[in-house]
């Protein structure tokens, strides 16, 4: 009787390697439509519904008709090939779940900043958290409608974000266009790693 590991056999090949990334950004940007896109398993949300607790605290703008929100956060996986897999998990977006995030960032290989062109003030605590971690990171800007409010240059501007650090206009819903922005987090994260390997 042979012993050893299932994959051991003769043609099997290696597992895929685990990845995992943030999905993240302020309140009602599209983090939880941009799991639910690309995941090649039924997400996991801990979507709640929104009470009046929640009035003046959580506000998504008048356009949305959001009625749920992430209270811990969202969870789906995708196979890039045969050797990579992708583990997303969404963070919650209010203030008050910002505890959560350095538990979530553990592990992480990089992230993608959900922005929503028409309230980029909502997303300047994310990409903060992940400057003062030095976590790689890509600003993806969700194309609500398919437009945004302002062009890109003026993004980045308003943002303050360094050229080093990759901006991507891209729509939650599509799951091609979710798949080529995370691309870019998986590019700039290996990118990152040569780097550090070679100081």
């Amino acid at each position: 009787m042979r012993h050893g590991t299932p994959n051991a056999g003769p043609g099997r090949s290696a597992p895929p390697i685990p990845v995992k990334i943030l999905v993240a950004g302020g309140f009602g940007v599209g983090k939880t439509t941009t799991v639910g896109a690309i995941s090649e398993i039924a997400p996991l949300t801990t979507e709640a519904e929104m009470t009046s607790a929640g009035i003046g605290i959580d506000d998504p703008g008048a356009r949305s008709g959001k009625t749920t929100t992430t209270v811990a956060m969202d969870f789906g996986c995708v196979t890039i090939d045969r050797s990579l897999k992708l583990y997303l998990f969404g963070t919650p977006g209010q203030n008050r779940f910002g505890f959560m995030w350095d538990d979530l960032a553990r592990g992480a290989l990089g992230a993608l900043v959900v922005v929503d062109s028409s309230r980029l003030d909502d997303c300047y605590p994310a990409i903060d958290f992940f400057e003062r971690a030095g976590l790689p990171f890509v600003v993806g800007v969700n194309a609500f409608d398919g437009r945004l409010a302002v062009d890109l240059p003026s993004i980045r501007w308003a943002l303050a974000i360094s050229d080093q650090v990759p901006l991507v206009q891209f729509d939650a819903r599509d799951r091609l266009s979710v798949r080529d922005a995370l691309l870019v987090v998986l590019d700039r994260a290996l990118d990152r790693a040569t780097r550090d390997r070679r100081d």
